[in-house]
């Protein structure tokens, strides 16, 4: 399952991507639009910066905005930004592998190679839906 602070950031970066383009949204603002605690969202906010999804402008007038193109921003990209690997498993898993402890044969494990499996169409699917395709709905 997403964390909520997953779930939250995906409603933040939607909040974003359905504004008009050059808007700069208020923490507040997006607080509110999207139903998020504005204290929570305030680090999550910081996360997006880091991952360079978002950036932010100082101010007055200041606020959060998109720097990554909504129809780039996948569900994997924040999931993996947030929740961390995609597959169930360390040891199916492409950006965080870790070998099994209790293995004796990695490449001839029956369950790794099943949950590679599960691993590769969670990913098409996460990586087929952006947050473009998700403000359209």
């Amino acid at each position: 399952m997403l964390s909520q602070k997953t779930k939250y950031a995906l409603k933040a970066l939607l909040y974003l991507a359905q504004q008009e383009e050059g808007h700069i949204a208020r923490t507040i603002e997006i607080a509110e639009g999207a139903n998020i605690p504005k204290k929570f969202l305030e680090q999550i906010l910081l996360e997006l910066k880091r991952g360079h999804f978002v950036s932010s402008k100082q101010g007055k007038l200041g606020g959060y905005y998109l720097i990554k193109s909504k129809n780039t921003i996948t569900l994997a990209d924040i999931h993996r930004l947030f929740d961390g690997a995609i597959a169930l498993l360390p040891c199916a898993s492409l950006n965080f592998y870790e070998p099994c402890l209790d293995c004796k044969t990695e490449s001839e494990c029956i369950l790794r190679l099943g949950l590679i499996a599960v691993r590769e169409k969670t990913l098409v699917a996460m990586e087929g839906i952006t947050i473009a395709s998700l403000a359209k709905k």
